[in-house]
């Protein structure tokens, strides 16, 4: 009773019986009390949890395809196409975690499950490494590879990697949304810290990749593999103690149930009606009566797009008479609800499509960034620079625009717009994050440029060939993170915003998804390149020898593509309608992330 009164009186009380309006429970399913429960304490948590995970997760990948070369003695293409497979299988992972999360174990099971088979992947991996792979004792280097291996020796080394793709992946759509879901957005106070958690969650996120990029890829890189996967699994271990120690604190949405029948129940039962006579407006469709509860998911209100599948809830006179009967099929007839979850997610696919062109921008960072590097000259006195370090510089970039938006642009454009709400909208940020990624290609191919001027154009292995310094690539390295607190970090929090309460995980994995399908396309798209510009005999764009190539080609086509994607995505942006919650708070269309230009 004590949350129904809090709400009629609407006021948000910070004694201990008030409680959330969101529709958040506590760990016994009951309304979670405001005072002591989630916000700030439960986010710090996460946050912390996420770096160290990050970190452990980092540990091995950043180096895997050393390890493949130089411990499992793999050629490059092997390696580099079984790092790519591995990837891939990360983010594919994450669609498993988000359904299992949406649809029954709720976000708090589905984390700490998932966290559990990636600290178990990284005890294997570290165990196996140790005890079996690593021989002879300290090889592992660059300059002491290892000898060969049993069958069952390497079985277990990529069963232990996928027991990491398979934890990691399930884990990391849930714990974004499972911080987000910390802060109450039906209160104004606690919906700013919501926003602002996306942005803090994206730092920790970077801030345990450079120690791993740093500190544990150097020791890797120097053959002391055991240690560097020993020092992921403390880690990782430590993330997972450090998240069940908090269990007492969070905030928890429940599961909705299976959201792939439900989006099938309503495409069938307007498909059913396809020939019925709709009224006007949305006025008399089917709507179940929703049970007066704290603790139920908010309704979404409805809209007029897609006015096709409103069929789905439009109430037949065969259906009157299975009502009389006390007989609802849910294959013939759905809640007015339900159809609007299917509106919402028809509505995100433009976005989302528009995302993927940019995750091929951001993925050059870890492949033609690094070759691009090892082609310059990387020598700084007798210190030698590793080209994959300068990725340490994107890191950098992101912390510092996330403190730059954070606490000058996004207060500078409130107070220009003399409103009380947030500065630029998710949308508005993520095309700005697409015309700094354009930058990024332009400046990467204007440093080709003028690497080709100063290299030697004969030389067989091309790496250090160019008396270009490598430091000249630190502009395409800061454009490439001050796009992903505008892009990354933008699209985190649209998904999150634009997604019924019962698909949260569903929108965070729909970002993963979106890298995953931007390596794709990125390894499409040089291939495609590759067989255009190999013809009559001509080395290409991207040869063995980048002296005798035109990277900078490949370079500019990107920016061009980019550039057509981010006019693209301004058109969708204006067409998309942002989702209506009924809560206690109504936003405006532009409040909830319309594009305005």
């Amino acid at each position: 009773m004590a949350c129904l009164e809090v709400y009629k009186e609407g006021k948000f009380k910070e004694d201990e019986d008030a409680c959330t309006l969101d529709g958040t429970v506590d760990m016994h399913g009951q309304p979670a009390i405001r005072a002591k429960s989630g916000r700030w304490v439960a986010g710090i948590i996460i946050l912390v949890n996420q770096g160290l995970a990050t970190l452990a997760f980092f540990g091995v990948g950043v180096n895997l395809v050393l390890y493949l070369t130089r411990v499992l003695q793999q050629d490059n293409a092997t390696a580099a196409n079984n790092v790519s497979k591995w990837t891939g299988t990360v983010y594919i992972f994450s669609l498993v975690g988000a359904f299992l999360s949406d649809s029954y174990w709720g976000r708090f099971k589905t984390c700490a499950i998932f966290q559990l088979i990636f600290v178990t992947g990284l005890i294997s991996l570290s165990l196996s490494s140790q005890l079996f792979l690593l021989k002879p004792q300290g090889c592992g280097s660059q300059e002491d590879p290892c000898g060969t291996h049993s069958k069952l020796h390497v079985w277990l080394f990529y069963l232990s990697i996928y027991l990491i793709a398979l934890g990691n992946g399930g884990y990391q759509p849930n714990i974004a949304t499972f911080g987000a879901d910390q802060f109450d957005e039906e209160d104004n106070k606690e919906g700013h810290s919501k926003v602002a958690f996306f942005s803090y969650f994206y730092l920790a996120m970077n801030l345990g990749s450079l120690f791993s990029n740093t500190i544990l890829g150097y020791f890797e890189d120097e053959g002391v593999w055991a240690i560097g996967f020993w020092a992921s699994t403390a880690s990782a271990f430590a993330a997972l103690v450090l998240f069940l120690g908090g269990t007492a604190r969070y905030r928890h949405f429940k599961p909705n149930g299976n959201p792939l029948s439900r989006f099938c129940q309503v495409l069938v039962a307007a498909m059913k009606k396809c020939r019925a006579k709709m009224p006007q407006g949305g006025d008399d469709l089917y709507d179940e009566v929703k049970k007066e509860s704290s603790n139920s998911n908010r309704k979404i209100l409805y809209t007029h797009g897609f006015k096709f599948l409103d069929r789905a809830a439009y109430i037949s006179s065969r259906d009157l008479d299975h009502q009389k009967q006390g007989i609802r099929s849910p294959w013939r007839l759905c809640p007015i609800s339900q159809v609007e979850e299917v509106k919402c997610i028809l509505r995100l696919l433009p976005i989302w499509l528009c995302t993927i062109l940019y995750s091929v921008v951001f993925t050059q960072m870890a492949s033609l960034f690094v070759e691009q590097g090892a082609a310059m000259k990387t020598t700084v006195s007798n210190f030698k620079i590793p080209p994959a370090s300068m990725s340490s510089f994107d890191i950098l970039s992101v912390a510092v625009f996330i403190f730059f938006y954070r606490r000058i642009l996004d207060p500078v454009v409130a107070r220009i717009r003399k409103s009380d709400a947030k500065g630029l909208t998710e949308l508005q940020r993520m095309g700005i994050g697409l015309v700094i990624a354009v930058l990024a290609m332009l400046s990467a191919g204007i440093v080709e440029c003028y690497r080709l001027k100063y290299a030697d154009k004969e030389c067989p292995h091309c790496e250090g060939s160019s008396s270009l310094s490598i430091f000249w690539q630190i502009p395409q390295y800061a454009c490439i993170g001050a796009s992903e607190v505008f892009m990354y970090v933008g699209q985190l929090e649209f998904f999150n915003a634009q997604t019924p309460d019962g698909l949260k995980s569903f929108g965070s994995a729909l970002c993963m998804t979106s890298i995953s399908l931007g390596n794709y396309f990125s390894s499409f798209l040089v291939s495609v390149v590759m067989k255009i510009s190999t013809a009559d005999d001509m080395p290409g764009w991207i040869p063995g020898n980048l002296n005798k190539g035109h990277l900078d080609r490949f370079y500019f086509l990107l920016a061009v593509l980019t550039s057509i994607d981010l006019i693209v995505y301004i058109a969708s942006a204006k067409w998309y309608k942002s989702i209506k919650l009924e809560g206690r708070f109504e936003a405006t269309d532009d409040e909830q992330g319309n594009f305005k230009v």
